[in-house]
């Protein structure tokens, strides 16, 4: 199946709005039950791009980035799958299996991109001091600009070379195999980086306990194999439910002490 220039740059500029979607405007539209919807339209196919989207959204449901460690790109992942669904009419299954590549492709660009942007922070720091605004203002816009060129590139490789570009990739990780290891050792450490950054900001003394309680539990849930694949949802209900009690707690607290500690009018039946 050919695709006509207009309908190519279209796939360009929407991979480009949601790559910086993903890490900067947080719309959402970058979740791959949307990026499949607009695909799909795009290329004249919208209940394939349905259903492709909504899958691979189930796929990933579970992967979220912690700390600037990458899971496999669900943004690349979920265009690719829909545009081999639609280009070469394979099934849901196989189409999500062949995008593969392009998802992990797309995590070692975002990992190589955060590493070599990582150093221009101090630059960010030098002009937040001297309250330059627009030079931070413009290096974010470098950085989106990066993101969003990068990944319109990927995908529209992929449109045009279609499942040949696939298994090229497949042979180029396999072949340079220690560059993708690196990038991958790269993005492990990051998620240790990530939340030692934000224990220092957010974690208090009186949290200690709450922390270790997680981090046990978790592990635990992790081990349990009809568990493990929804670990990271049932640990967050565990930890709504403890900030809701912990809320609920100190409202009451503060709403004793305005009543001068003695409950009231009431005589608390």
């Amino acid at each position: 199946m050919s695709f006509n220039a207009i309908q190519i740059l279209l796939v360009a500029v929407w991979s480009f709005i949601v790559a910086i979607d993903q890490f900067d405007l947080l719309e959402s539209l970058y979740q791959p039950i949307v990026t499949g919807a607009v695909i799909g339209a795009i290329l004249g196919d919208l209940q394939t791009g349905l259903i492709v989207g909504g899958t691979y959204q189930l796929m990933t449901i579970g992967n979220m980035p912690v700390g600037g460690a990458q899971p496999p790109n669900a943004v690349i992942g979920g265009i690719m799958a829909t545009v081999f669904a639609i280009s070469s009419g394979l099934d849901t299954s196989a189409a999500v299996g062949l995008a593969v590549p392009f998802a992990l492709i797309g995590q070692y660009m975002v990992t190589l991109l955060f590493t070599v942007m990582s150093p221009l922070m101090s630059s960010a720091d030098k002009m937040a001091e001297k309250a330059d605004t627009k030079g931070i203002v413009r290096l974010n816009y470098l950085a989106m600009g990066a993101l969003g060129l990068l990944f319109a590139i990927v995908c529209v490789a992929g449109l045009l070379g279609g499942s040949a570009l696939g298994e090229t990739l497949t042979a180029i990780s396999d072949k340079y195999a220690w560059i993708m290891t690196g990038l991958s050792t790269a993005g492990g450490m990051m998620r240790f980086v990530g939340f030692a950054i934000l224990l220092r900001i957010m974690l208090s003394n009186d949290l200690w306990g709450i922390y270790f309680a997680g981090f046990t539990l978790a592990t635990i849930i992790g081990y349990i194999p009809d568990l493990s694949g929804s670990a990271l949802l049932l640990v967050a209900f565990v930890g709504i439910a403890i900030a809701l009690y912990d809320f609920q707690t100190r409202v009451a607290i503060k709403q004793n002490a305005g009543n001068g500690g003695n409950g009231g009018e009431e005589d608390g039946i």
